[in-house]
């Protein structure tokens, strides 16, 4: 391998290896717990999925930004957005630096621009990346039976992505799916209480 040695390959990939384990807020819809790695590898797969819609994007860019967004909660687990504060994102940030560490110097800093692009949210490849990730969450939680819901997200989920899909008419569509199911899925379980 050059310029990255088994060892050091193997070390990371041992460290990031808790993301397989580490559970998210959501279930899934089979009822088990959401895995980070499981959400990572969605966000990933819807933007090269939508690589055809997205017009003037470097996709290959955002699956990047994709692939790497959570690598920081193979250490600090995964903390709900609406939970979150800016001691935790200094922590994330941190675990961040110290994962990246172990890498070598030029892969290291290709990562560290990436995240640093992805923190300022301004070219639209950070943007879209953004919007994947808040629009999987929001996928994902009209996937789970509505009892895990916590109250906070009967809006949250017609919300969430929002602001982050403007611009980007096929994120936008998506977006607007998501809210009708959403809606439809609150309507059913508003149906069930009445008539249970």
């Amino acid at each position: 391998m050059d310029g990255f040695s088994a060892r050091q390959f193997t070390d990371f990939l041992n460290r990031v290896e808790k993301l397989k384990s580490v559970r998210r807020h959501c279930v899934t819809a089979d009822g088990e717990p959401e895995t980070v790695a499981a959400h990572t590898w969605r966000t990933a797969l819807m933007a090269y999925l939508l690589k055809d819609e997205l017009g003037d994007i470097d996709i290959d860019r955002v699956i990047r930004m994709c692939l790497i967004h959570d690598i920081g909660e193979a250490v600090t687990g995964d903390i709900p957005t609406f939970e979150k504060n800016g001691g935790h994102e200094r922590t994330e940030r941190q675990a961040v630096e110290d994962l990246l560490g172990g890498l070598p110097g030029a892969l290291a800093e290709e990562l560290k621009a990436l995240f640093a692009e992805m923190e300022a949210l301004e070219t639209k490849e950070a943007k879209v990346y953004k919007a994947l990730d808040r629009l999987e969450a929001v996928i994902s939680h009209n996937e789970s039976d509505i009892s895990t819901w916590l109250p906070l997200e009967y809006e949250l989920q017609q919300t969430y992505a929002a602001r982050n899909v403007e611009g980007f008419p096929a994120l936008e569509a998506l977006q607007e799916e998501a809210v009708r199911r959403t809606k439809e899925k609150i309507a059913e379980e508003a149906s069930r209480r009445k008539d249970g």
